[in-house]
């Protein structure tokens, strides 16, 4: 009776956060896609994903966006929340398909992973920042390894909460709220133990979160220049990634041309041109790539001595 009193207070304030970040952020100069990351990592985390998004994009004040967004801190929780939010779908749509399987346990968890990875990749990252390396092919070999690194994070985190309590209440029906709790924590355990990973990728130039997306080129209002003439000087600049572009009047190129205006998507760069310049060592992104599967093999340890990894 408590745990189903538990879940009932999960999901109302699921809802609740839903409904507040889905209405919101239609105002926010956020790009489309990181629009959707928000609202599914709501769906994940409730109102701890509506704090997020408060915190982390929600413009404070008109014209502020791009000050706002640059703080390294908000571009993690962004990159953070594009991993969770592309490799979630994929973990869950797993779980939904492998079920009724009869698979063991750690067939399951692998299944989810792969499923997890590949939807994370290969649409959420790579699909949506198509614009930015020129094709898809291109795009698909440029966020492979952040994305790898990243979603090994996420599994490992969700691995080390999710086996112990299904293999406790053994919640495997796909009908059952009970998995959905579950995993709907999970997540929001493995987006905890992925910011660390993604504080890396970000600062080494291999990822990036917040973009400012404005639909017009209307004079930036004066609170904004305050704001940004006060950041000028105190020596800060915005980070790089953060920076604003303007969106081009529909039928009209960015240069005001007849030519069509590009959809630039989840990372679109300031002015339809990106600098995200990998500033990392062969060698350090290979202790790194170690690092990212040593995180997943502890959450599967951890899995192994308090859970049942071979349970069907």
């Amino acid at each position: 009776m408590l745990i189903e009193g538990v879940m009932l207070l999960w999901f109302i304030q699921v809802v609740i956060g839903v409904l507040f970040v889905a209405v919101d952020i239609q105002t926010t100069p956020e790009s489309t896609v990181m629009k959707w990351g928000f609202v599914i990592v709501t769906a994940f985390s409730g109102l701890f994903g509506a704090l997020l998004y408060v915190l982390s994009c929600r413009e404070p004040l008109p014209g502020t966006h791009e000050q706002y967004v640059s703080a390294k801190w908000r571009q993690v929780v962004g990159s953070t929340m594009h991993c969770v939010a592309g490799d979630g779908i994929g973990i869950l749509a797993a779980k939904a398909l492998t079920s009724g399987a009869g698979l063991p346990m750690w067939a399951d968890v692998l299944c989810e992973y792969a499923l997890g990875f590949l939807f994370g990749w290969t649409v959420f990252q790579a699909l949506f920042m198509k614009s930015m390396f020129g094709s898809y092919r291109r795009s698909l070999s440029k966020t492979f390894i952040a994305e790898l690194l990243s979603m090994n994070a996420v599994m490992g985190g969700m691995t080390a909460v999710m086996v112990p309590w299904l293999s406790d209440m053994a919640a495997t029906d796909p009908t059952s709220p009970q998995l959905w709790f579950i995993m709907s924590v999970a997540l929001c355990a493995g987006f905890i133990v992925a910011l660390p990973m993604n504080w890396w990728l970000v600062g080494h130039g291999l990822k990036h979160g917040m973009t400012t997306v404005r639909d017009d080129a209307r004079p930036v209002p004066q609170v904004a220049a305050l704001a940004l003439a006060g950041a000028t000087l105190r020596g800060h600049e915005p980070h790089s990634p953060a920076l604003a572009h303007h969106a081009p009047t529909p039928g009209h190129g960015a240069n005001g041309s007849a030519e069509p205006a590009l959809d630039h998507g989840a990372m679109a760069p300031p002015n339809g041109a990106h600098h995200m310049e990998p500033g990392v060592s062969r060698s350090r992104l290979a202790v790194m790539t170690l690092v990212s599967f040593a995180i997943f093999g502890a959450g599967f340890l951890i899995a192994g001595l308090f859970g049942n990894l071979t349970m069907t």
